[in-house]
């Protein structure tokens, strides 16, 4: 269960966007003195010389050379007193030193530079230094003084019709206005420098307001118009072989999928910005990615390398003279510390970062350091200070228009109130907070959504809990399902609806009723909540006539291990995953002792609101690791299985009961006639591991024989070994009404989707028989059941979103029924449960749940274990 607040996830992220300042600039003048008229003198043609070959080592990345050439050129000038080429040189010289991340060095050079044109009345050089003047105090925090330099330029490049001087003027003038989190104001001058970029087909412009425009998107939050940017921005620099810029945008584009929670992807993202940077020894560029990495590897939990990455950034940027980049890293070597608990040191670097963001005037890094150490405030128990310092990050946040640092903060605020009993107020904070996490989700990709939501499920469990103690639990109910599947739902929704981008809202209480009465069934909802430490399981059942029922109880002694505890029950009865190696199970007393102990727990507090009937549905919808416990194997203190008294099946959340309802009744309409029924296909190889050689997978001659008898059943023909193509199975599926697929269930993500799973099946011609999750998602299927007949095909990576697998992406695919396994199958008895499945569904007319519970029951006979006969079970709908 995540806890209240990963700080890392908090803070870091935030604090990386200050360090990438504006990768936009050109001096006007750089490198306009390779064009300067040749004269007659040796003297002067040997510094035009070394210019030329200064400008082409600098656009080849190499500042160092470019730098020596620059110097021995301005030498010369100086000596044949050439004023107009000394200034171009001297400014020539500045940028390079910018270009190294030296501001300090920098500035005076372009002073130098400055005094000259204006001396020589030369306008537009003069504004060029202006410009790179103003840019070196930006770069040094000193943003009075940058703006003030900066509009005296703005105004020359106007009076001369500058164009290309103006806008990156205006460029300039937007990331000062940025440091300062004034992001309307920012965004008002790069869109302007972005227009007159385009309008001079200047490319390498576009690309550094594109990148700047990308910047301020996600600071709003705006993550999917900023990839898109960004990717604009980085197809220009590669383009135009600009490796400052890729190197920068690389580390915009990797600080997007920290703040998503793609920790991992970051860091891949960091780590090619890094090798760039030392490539052409741009010491600010290192800074930031060692920074950047260090981020990374905080959220992943790797403190260790975490802190050495942060060491290695500081001690560049003390280096540099870089008080902006300081006072970040120095936040973020204080969020090792307050994450691995030391609180006094956390507090040390949180006062020294406070006090360089005051002192040059850096909002957005002030207002994340006031909430760091709001946070350690927290967690010393001193609940007033914390909240005087949340309300100052709050202001700065709002002021900033930081939707993402106003989130956290707001929920830091709930969660510090609700710790002082005031659940009252910390409901209203924490509502605010979901309402912006919910404004971040639209336009991200479905991958995207699942890790941002990893990042905000707190959040909900935080408001779940308020709601609870203030005896509200049909509000709380409402509550944990707009925190349940919701990335599932909104992708079904989208996938369901003829319209683009369908409108879903999370069902109020009166839908969650009528819900349970369309389906005529009793829903079961577990929410595990460990607010403050005394983990909790919440339990709302909700009966056909839409009462709403309410249970909790307290799980001290269960939750610190409740997984392991999943996990060990299961193989008490000999469960075991893919691997060919078997596992023990325990003696039948111990393994029995298991199930009535899960029982005890999940069921013995609501049994007495279960119904009676037996063959009335029950439907649960789990939390987390309860997605893996064998619900029809649980047994009562009297031996009783619950699929003895119960007919069960399974959902992720009640708003999917109602997607994958009105989807049963599409599918009727469209009355598909097709069967398809695949045995033992003849297996593909798989690389199991990264590295190691492919082997193939065993063959399943007990699944041919399956398929075979249950295709003679639905009057249809098995297709088997060769016969079981991908190719072939694939122009199949879209007219199916029922395909049954007993073969190989792979968990792995094997093609680094993001969406793991796949069913094994015969390769052919260029394909290598792995039939994806990634790519039944894109599937148009009209089957009323899709049955998995195979290892472990209901299993997948466990998130706050549901079980991110084969079964969500074969409901999203459009089928409403799906049968999967929750561990790999017994040969013998898999076959029986089958056919009996089919042969009471088709035959005696039982609807799916109803058949599945009777074919289990008369498995159970010949095969008491339940390894045997409970792995299946029935998401989504029993008609």
């Amino acid at each position: 269960m995540p806890t209240w607040l990963r700080p890392l996830n908090f803070f870091t992220a935030i604090l990386l966007i200050s360090l990438e300042i504006n990768p936009l600039l050109t001096p006007s003048v750089s490198f306009s003195a390779s064009n300067v008229a040749q004269t007659t003198t040796d003297r002067k043609a040997q510094a035009a010389r070394l210019v030329q070959e200064g400008d082409r080592y600098y656009y080849q990345g190499q500042y160092q050379v470019a730098l020596e050439k620059y110097q021995q050129a301005l030498a010369i000038y100086q000596q044949i007193a050439d004023r107009q080429q000394e200034g171009v040189i001297l400014n020539n010289i500045g940028f390079v030193y910018t270009e190294l991340g030296q501001s300090k060095q920098a500035l005076p050079f372009y002073q130098q530079a400055l005094v000259i044109f204006q001396e020589l009345n030369d306008l537009p050089n003069q504004g060029a230094a202006l410009n790179n003047i103003g840019l070196s105090y930006s770069y040094l925090g000193e943003n009075s003084k940058s703006l003030k330099f900066l509009q005296q330029a703005l105004e020359i490049f106007r009076e001369v019709h500058d164009r290309a001087g103006e806008g990156k003027t205006l460029n300039i003038i937007g990331g000062v206005y940025r440091s300062l989190g004034q992001i309307s104001e920012a965004l008002k001058f790069y869109e302007q420098a972005l227009a007159i970029r385009r309008e001079l087909q200047d490319r390498s412009g576009e690309g550094f307001s594109l990148n700047n425009i990308a910047e301020v998107s996600s600071l709003m939050g705006e993550y999917p118009k900023a990839l898109d940017l960004y990717q604009q921005a980085i197809t220009i620099f590669k383009e135009v072989n600009d490796f400052t810029r890729q190197s920068i945008v690389l580390n915009n584009i990797g600080w997007i999928y920290d703040r998503l929670g793609q920790y991992k992807k970051s860091l891949d993202f960091y780590e090619k910005a890094l090798v760039i940077a030392r490539n052409i020894k741009n010491l600010s560029l290192e800074s930031m990615a060692l920074n950047n990495m260090g981020s990374a590897y905080n959220n992943l939990k790797d403190y260790t390398n975490a802190r050495k990455s942060y060491q290695e950034a500081l001690e560049i940027t003390q280096e540099l003279n870089d008080p902006s980049g300081e006072a970040k890293i120095l936040s973020n070597l204080g969020s090792v510390d307050d994450q691995l608990r030391q609180y006094s040191q956390a507090l040390d670097f949180y006062e020294r970062s406070l006090a360089i963001s005051r002192k040059i005037n850096e909002r957005p890094s002030e207002g994340i350091t006031l909430n760091n150490l709001g946070r350690v405030y927290n967690s010393l128990g001193e609940y007033q200070k914390s909240l005087e310092l949340y309300q100052q990050a709050l202001g700065i946040a709002r002021e900033v228009k930081d939707r993402v640092a106003e989130g956290r903060t707001l929920n830091n605020m709930g969660r510090t109130v609700l710790l002082t009993g005031n659940a009252a107020v910390a409901e209203k904070y924490l509502f605010e907070t979901i309402n912006i996490w919910e404004s971040l989700r639209p336009g991200l990709t479905d991958e995207n959504k699942i890790s941002l939501l990893e990042t905000q499920t707190n959040t909900y469990h935080n408001l779940e809990y308020a709601l609870i103690v203030q005896q509200k639990s049909e509000a709380a109910l409402e509550v944990t399902e707009r925190g349940r599947a919701r990335a599932f739902v909104e992708l079904l929704a989208a996938k369901y609806s003829e319209t683009p981008d369908p409108p879903i809202q999370p069902p109020n209480l009166e839908q969650i009723q009528q819900i349970a009465q369309e389906h005529e069934a009793t829903l079961v909802e577990y929410s595990i909540n460990d607010f403050g430490g005394q983990p909790k399981l919440y339990i709302w059942v909700v009966k056909p006539s839409g009462e709403i029922l309410f249970r909790q109880l307290d799980i001290q002694s269960f939750a610190p291990s409740l997984e392991n505890f999943v996990t060990s029950t299961r193989q008490s009865i000999g469960v075991r995953g893919r691997s060919s190696i078997e596992v023990v199970p325990l003696d039948d007393s111990e393994a029995k002792n298991q199930l009535k102990q899960l029982h005890k727990l999940l069921i013995e507090p609501i049994a007495d609101l279960l119904p009676s009937d037996p063959n009335a549905h029950v439907i649960f919808m789990p939390q987390g690791e309860l997605f893996l416990v064998p619900f029809p194997a649980l047994q009562d203190a009297n031996g009783k299985y619950l699929i003895e008294k119960h007919t069960i099946l399974t959902a992720p959340a009640i708003q999917v009961l109602d997607l994958t309802q009105k989807q049963r009744v599409k599918v009727q309409q469209a009355n598909p006639k097709g069967l398809v029924v695949v045995g033992n296909p003849t297996m593909p190889k798989v690389t199991i591991k990264i590295g190691e050689p492919p082997e193939q997978l065993n063959p399943l001659p007990a699944a041919e024989n399956e398929a075979i008898t249950i295709a003679k059943l639905l009057n249809t023909k098995a297709l088997t070994g060769n016969q079981a193509t991908k190719k072939a199975i694939l122009s199949q599926l879209p007219q199916a009404r029922i395909i049954h697929l007993a073969t190989h269930g792979l968990l792995d993500d094997f093609k680094g989707l993001g969406v793991p799973g796949a069913i094994a099946l015969a390769p052919s011609g260029n394909d290598n028989g792995l039939l994806t999750a990634d790519e039944i998602l894109d599937l148009k299927l009209n089957a009323e059941l899709v049955v998995l007949s195979a290892c472990d095909t209901g299993r997948g990576r466990i998130t706050g979103d549901g079980v991110i697998g084969l079964s969500r992406s074969l409901i999203t695919a459009g089928v409403p029924s799906i049968i999967v396994s929750l561990w790999s199958v017994p040969d013998a008895p898999t076959a029986s449960l089958m056919t009996e499945f089919y042969r009471n569904w088709q035959e005696k007319k039982l609807d799916k749940a109803q058949a599945l519970r009777q074919a289990m029951l008369t498995t159970m006979k010949n095969h008491p274990n339940p390894k045997d006969w409970a792995a299946f079970t029935l998401i989504g709908e029993a008609e």
